[in-house]
Order: structure tokens, then C-alpha cells, then sequence
């Protein structure tokens, strides 16, 4: 029966709407969503064992329950054209061609190891580079590693003048701007980037939100829900690249979704990409909290997490193709 108690508690978590996504602890249940599926199946199990029928009815619902809600995850929905996957291949970067291979990183507070970075971003043909919790420190250790040779353009911005957040890009970031947003928990900031021979404009955002912990549920909602503000502008299309501090199964990263926005993930279909705790000796990532969520007209693919010395996050990778 605990274990059903257990499952049950954890859908009904997920279930919750956004109103009530900040009460205390909630966001940290919720982001453990996915986990509670096989818990509801070794209820099950159990229960069926035992004869207990009412434990085995509530662990076969939660069980459906959570299925439904991660399954999506494992079923590819977008497909990248054929010209995305041989831009990737080349030796290096085309950058007038429609197609992008993009990463982000949180650099846990500068500790990331920066060769790493670089060398990632040499291997990856990474074209646009998201970072967040950079320090003055770290851009010039960054620097001095060599990220100008592949990504020479860039722009970092800081709300507190000691962790920021910065975009690296292959071509010049047009219109860059220190806060996109408008955010209550960082500076976020953006720039342009031109595809297709300049045919297609996509502005990036590195987006780092507060993040749910003891006396900060409330901040942690405002600063998604100041996300969620940016479907509202019609004329730009975005995408936002960072550590969001939430999952899909959080009711208010979804309502930043909306009907507008897609989290490349998801539709790249091919699991779930944890990309946190990366740094605990002896304890798997177990939640996806950082994302790269595209605008419409941008298809998003080839979704990959890679470890970074040094950074209590993974890097995540995905490929864009702009129509």
C-alpha cells in the first residue's frame, strides 16, 4: 500500500494546474514525475501478489496515468530535413545554410572546465552556444581557450554583476539585447541570427529561471510565468536555449509552451534527456530541466546530452532546421 500511496501522491503532483504549482516542495515532486511510473509498476506488482485489490487499482491508474504522460517522449513527432543532417557532417559549419546545430550549459557558477567547451563545440559544429551562471572569470578562461576561434561573436549579460548568462554565435548576433524578457530571476539575453542566406531571421535567448528551492516557489513560478510573456510577441521568432529549472511535467513550463512554442525533446521523441545532477558521485541524472525550446517554422532534432567536467549540469545538443 505505500508504494501505492506513493505513486498516487506523485500523479496527483503532476496533475495539479499551474495555480497551485507553487506551493512548497511541489515543484521538486513534480520534477521527479517520470520516476513515479515504475513505482506504480512494482506497486502493481506487488499488490497483485498480495491480493490487495484496492492498491492494485490505484497503481494500474497512476500507472496509465504517468505512461500517457511520458510517452510522447518516445515518440518522434518532427523530422529534420535531409539537408539538416548532411550540414552536420561537413568539416566545418556552413553558417548561410538553414540549419544549426545549437547547445546549452549551465556552468555551475564558473566551475565548468572551458576546454571542454570548446573542444565540444569544435566536435559538435556547434554554431549557437547558450551558457549560463558564467562569471567574469569563466568568459576569460573561455577566451583564452579558444571559443573565438569557432564562435567569435557573443554577448553576456549579469543581473547581480556576479553570474550571468551569454550567447556564442558563428555569425553576428544582430540587435543584442542584455535582458530579452524582462526576468525577476536574471539578466536573459538575446540576439539574431541570420539563416538561409539571410533569407530567415531566429532570435536566441539564454534563459536561466530561479530555481524552485525552500522560499523560493513563488519567485520560481513569477519567472516562468515571465516566460510565458514572450508567446504574446508575434513578430519575432524565438528560441530559447538554458537551464529552466523545470521539466515538461511542470504545469507552468507547459503554459509557456502553449500552442506556440515546442520543446525539442519532446518532439525529437527519442526519451527523456536528464540532463541534472551531473555531478554527484554514485547518483544518476534523474531530471530534465534544461531544454531548447523552438518557435514555430523551426524544427528541432537530433536532441543529445553530453557531459562537462566540472558543471553540476550536462550539456544538451539539438539540431534546428529554420523553414
Amino acid at each position: 500500500m505505500t508504494l501505492a500511496a506513493l505513486a498516487a501522491v506523485g500523479t496527483l503532483a503532476r496533475a495539479l494546474p499551474s495555480s497551485m504549482a507553487a506551493l512548497p516542495y511541489l515543484p521538486v515532486v513534480v520534477a521527479l514525475s517520470p520516476w513515479f511510473a515504475p513505482v506504480a509498476a512494482l506497486s502493481l506488482v506487488l499488490s497483485l501478489v498480495d491480493r490487495r485489490w484496492l492498491s492494485s487499482l490505484v497503481a494500474v491508474t497512476c500507472l496509465a496515468t504517468q505512461v500517457s504522460w511520458q510517452l510522447p517522449f518516445f515518440e518522434p513527432s518532427a523530422t529534420l530535413p535531409a539537408g539538416a543532417t548532411r550540414s552536420i557532417t561537413t568539416a566545418s559549419p556552413n553558417p548561410i545554410d538553414a540549419y544549426a546545430r545549437v547547445m546549452t550549459l549551465n556552468v555551475y557558477k564558473g566551475s565548468a572546465d572551458p576546454a571542454s567547451i570548446v573542444r565540444l563545440v569544435n566536435e559538435e559544429r556547434i554554431e549557437v552556444l547558450a551558457l549560463q551562471e558564467t562569471t567574469d572569470g569563466f568568459v576569460r578562461a573561455l577566451e583564452a581557450a579558444g571559443i573565438g576561434r569557432y564562435l567569435p561573436y557573443s554577448t553576456v549579460a549579469s543581473s547581480d554583476g556576479v553570474y550571468g548568462n551569454g550567447l556564442w554565435s558563428v555569425t553576428p548576433l544582430a540587435d543584442p539585447a542584455h535582458d530579452e524578457v524582462g526576468s525577476s530571476a536574471s539578466a536573459m539575453p538575446a540576439g539574431t541570427v541570420a539563416f538561409d542566406d539571410g533569407r530567415a531571421q531566429v532570435r536566441f535567448v539564454s534563459v536561466h529561471t530561479t530555481s524552485p528551492t525552500r522560499g523560493y516557489w513563488s519567485r520560481w513560478k513569477r519567472s516562468l510565468d515571465e516566460l510565458g510573456a514572450m508567446r504574446a510577441r508575434g513578430d519575432v521568432r524565438y528560441v530559447f536555449m538554458g537551464d529552466f529549472n523545470a521539466t515538461y511535467d511542470h504545469a507552468p513550463f507547459r503554459d509557456f509552451l502553449g500552442d506556440r512554442f515546442s520543446d525539442a525533446a519532446l518532439r525529437y521523441g527519442h526519451g527523456l534527456m536528464f540532463t541534472w545532477p551531473a555531478n554527484r558521485s554514485g547518483v544518476p541524472r534523474f531530471a530534465a530541466i534544461d531544454h531548447v525550446v523552438v518557435d514555430r517554422g523551426v524544427t528541432a532534432g537530433r536532441v543529445e546530452v553530453r557531459a562537462v567536467p566540472g558543471s553540476d549540469h550536462a550539456a544538451l545538443l539539438a539540431t534546428i532546421a529554420v523553414s
